[in-house]
């Protein structure tokens, strides 16, 4: 399994860490979710998954779940 963290901003509650959870799981491979939210500043999303996820899957998982961007896109 590999593991990574990307930090995503427009996150401001439980709501928020719901919708990421729930479009990131649904990318291809990914086995795991955990949100470390931050409200209106970054917050953690550590993602486990079979093989390493190209980063534009990543920013359109966020994009569906909501107003939520990786850090510096």
């Amino acid at each position: 399994m590999i593991s990574a963290t990307y930090w995503v901003t427009g996150m401001t509650c439980e709501h928020c860490v719901r919708a990421v959870t729930e479009e990131l799981t649904n990318v291809g491979g990914v086995t795991g979710v955990i949100v470390d939210l931050v409200p209106g500043g970054k917050s953690a999303v550590r993602v486990t998954s079979k093989a390493p996820l190209p980063e534009p899957a990543v920013a359109a998982a966020l994009d569906e779940a909501g107003d939520y961007r990786l850090a510096g896109s």
